[in-house]
């Protein structure tokens, strides 16, 4: 309930905020918070994502105290389709603990995340609502289909190496699920939600919450207020990040962030910087079209061999099929836009009867 309750003040404290911006999702990245957007990089698109960071440990039960510095890196990849994406995570930590007279250097990777995510629903997939030219008032008003988010799943395994941070009896390899949801108020504000379990079977299992919000100051800067609630046998706390991002350019973004937790067993203070890459040239956007991908010639000419039962189609048969399918597409277009027009035609006349009204 305390950790429900930080969370609902610091959402308020990010609603009053009233500048004036829009937001840029250019790059996609999940920096520098510790959410997973539901959107994958895009088929064919590799980003790499990595920090540095800064850390101190304290702890009022166990008398002990852990400063040092970290890297974590995070590689994702968009495999066979768009909403597929696989990414590696990866955490290394180097601190000195101190335990009354007790004293050692540590390192170690903390952190070996590999994982899948899917995104089975966008409600973006028919495009943004296009503007409507016979009604003031219909552009103006707020679109409540908004509320409904884009929802994506994320299976994935940790890999436990046994050095200064392992915890004794822990499994080698433990599973890790995750059900991702992203909400885009408007154009300045997102919302992203993760409900995880992590270390599944082991002695160390935890569940619980991310909650990122996200605003677009302008088109280069933009701001983050995370709450992060874990709940397990060996560990739970409530974590909170701020954080900024600079978009350098549409492939490259830097970011710095604070995160601080609300217990002092253990008490803990992180700070750090990153950056964001993508290399995106072997990508190509899909043909979207009233929410289905427009196929190629070459897509068309694939289907004709398979309908075909003897698979024996000359090129030039070939060609012709194309070239009738694409036509009779064009056709089913255009009557479509035929029959919308007198129910615009009627719109527009009701609009004009209404402001006349006023």
């Amino acid at each position: 309930m305390e950790q429900i309750k930080y969370l609902v003040i610091a959402l308020s404290l990010v609603a009053f905020n009233q500048l004036t911006a829009q937001y840029t999702d250019e790059i996609n990245t999940n920096r520098p918070g510790n959410s997973a957007g539901a959107f994958s990089v895009g088929k064919n698109v590799l980003q790499i994502e990595g920090g540095l960071y800064y850390l101190s440990e304290s702890h009022s039960v166990l008398n002990y105290t852990a400063n040092g510095y970290g890297a974590d890196l995070t590689t994702r990849y968009g495999l066979l389709k768009e909403q597929l994406e696989l990414s590696l995570d990866l955490q290394f930590q180097m601190d000195q603990y101190t335990d009354g007279i007790f004293s050692k250097n540590r390192s170690g990777l903390r952190q070996t995340t590999l994982g899948a995510k899917y995104l089975f629903y966008d409600p973006f997939k028919k495009g943004e609502k296009k503007p409507n030219i016979y009604s003031w008032r219909a552009n103006h008003k707020y679109d409540w289909k908004r509320l409904i988010p884009a929802v994506s799943g994320y299976l994935g395994v940790n890999y436990t190496m046994n050095n200064d941070y392992v915890i004794p009896d822990e499994l080698i390899f433990s599973p890790k699920a995750m059900l991702i949801t992203q909400h885009h108020l408007d154009r300045r504000w997102v919302v992203v939600t993760n409900f995880f379990a992590d270390k599944i079977i082991s002695k160390t299992f935890n569940y619980g919450y991310v909650v990122t919000v996200t605003y677009g100051i302008n088109e280069k800067w933009s701001a983050m207020l995370e709450n992060k609630g874990i709940k397990g046998k060996y560990y739970s706390d409530g974590i909170f990040t701020v954080g900024a991002t600079y978009l350098l350019n549409k492939n490259l973004q830097l970011d710095a962030s604070i995160s601080k937790n609300i217990k002092s067993s253990p008490d803990l203070l992180y700070g750090g910087l990153g950056v964001s890459w993508r290399l995106d040239k072997k990508h190509q956007d899909p043909k979207i079209k009233e929410g289905k991908e427009v196929k190629e010639v070459k897509d068309i000419k694939k289907e004709e061999r398979k309908k075909s039962k003897t698979s024996i189609l000359s090129e030039e048969e070939l060609d012709k099929a194309a070239e009738k399918a694409e036509k009779q597409r064009k056709k089913n277009d255009k009557n479509k836009i035929e029959e919308v027009k007198p129910v615009e035609e009627k719109k527009k006349r009701v609009d004009d009867l209404q402001e006349s009204d006023n």
